[in-house]
C-alpha cells in the first residue's frame, strides 16, 4: 500500500496516478484522496471502468486519457465537475455518452473525446472531413449547449445557434454490422438493387414484363436515327 501511495503525484489538491497499467482504480487512491481532490488525472492506464470515482466527492477535473473505456462508460454524479478529458479510448455511440454526461455532470464545461471513433477527427479518421467533425459538433452541443470548449476549439456563437436550429439532426447513424437472421436461422441478405417489378427478380421463375418507358430519347445521334427513313415513320 505504501509502495502505491508513493507514486501518487501531490500538487495541493491535483492527485495524477499516471502509467501505472491499472485495469480499476485503486480502492487507497478513493480512500486517501477522494475527499480533498479537486483535480484528477489517471491517464496511461488501462481503466475499464470508472467505478471508483464514486469516492471523489468533491471533484471538478477529471482526465483519463489513453484508456481502454467504452460505451459501457459509467460515472457517478459529479456535481462539480467541469472538465472531462477522454481522448483516446474506446468509445462509439456518441448519443448515449452525452445522455449520460448531461445527466450526471450539470456542470461540464470542458469536453475532450480525440482519439475515439465517437468523435470524427480527420487526424484519427481519415475517411472523414472537416464537414464530418463540423456536424460532430453540432450535436454534442445540442446535447450539451452548456459547454464552452470542445476538444481543441473553443464553441463559438455561431456554433451555438447552430446547434440548437440543427443540432437534433446532425447524429450520425451507423449501419448494424450483424446482419438479420430469418426464421431457419440463417442470415438473410437482402436483394440487390434492380429497377425490374417484383415478379421478375427471381431468375428462377422470369417473365417478360411490358410497360411504358419513362425516359425517350430524341437525340438524332440515337442508334436507330441513323437507320429510318422518314417514310418510314
Amino acid at each position: 500500500m505504501a509502495r502505491n501511495e508513493s507514486l501518487v503525484a501531490l500538487n495541493g489538491t491535483q492527485i495524477s496516478y499516471i502509467g501505472h497499467d491499472c485495469k480499476d482504480i485503486p480502492d487507497f487512491l478513493g480512500d486517501t484522496y477522494g475527499h480533498f481532490a479537486r483535480r484528477l488525472d489517471l491517464s496511461f492506464n488501462q481503466l475499464r471502468s470508472l467505478a471508483g470515482i464514486k469516492t471523489f466527492t468533491e471533484l471538478e477535473e477529471l482526465v483519463v486519457d489513453n484508456n481502454l473505456l467504452g460505451n459501457d462508460l459509467q460515472l457517478p454524479r459529479l456535481p462539480n465537475l467541469h472538465t472531462l478529458t477522454l481522448n483516446k479510448n474506446q468509445l462509439t455511440d456518441i448519443e448515449a455518452l452525452l445522455e449520460h454526461l448531461a445527466d450526471v455532470t450539470p456542470s461540464l464545461e470542458y469536453l475532450s473525446l480525440l482519439g475515439n471513433e465517437a468523435c470524427p477527427n480527420q487526424l484519427v479518421s481519415p475517411d472523414k472531413d472537416e464537414d464530418d467533425y463540423q456536424r460532430y459538433r453540432y450535436f454534442v452541443l445540442h446535447k450539451l449547449p452548456q459547454l464552452k470548449f470542445l476538444d481543441t476549439r473553443k464553441v463559438t456563437k455561431k456554433e451555438v445557434m447552430e446547434a440548437q436550429a440543427r443540432g437534433a439532426f446532425m447524429k450520425v447513424v451507423k449501419p448494424k454490422s450483424d446482419a438479420p437472421r430469418n426464421e431457419a436461422g440463417s442470415e438473410s441478405h437482402p436483394l440487390p438493387y434492380t429497377p425490374l417489378p417484383r415478379g421478375s427478380r427471381d431468375a428462377r421463375n422470369h417473365k417478360g414484363v411490358f410497360a411504358k418507358c419513362r425516359y425517350v430519347y430524341y437525340g438524332k445521334h440515337s442508334e436507330g436515327n441513323r437507320f429510318i427513313r422518314n417514310d418510314q415513320l
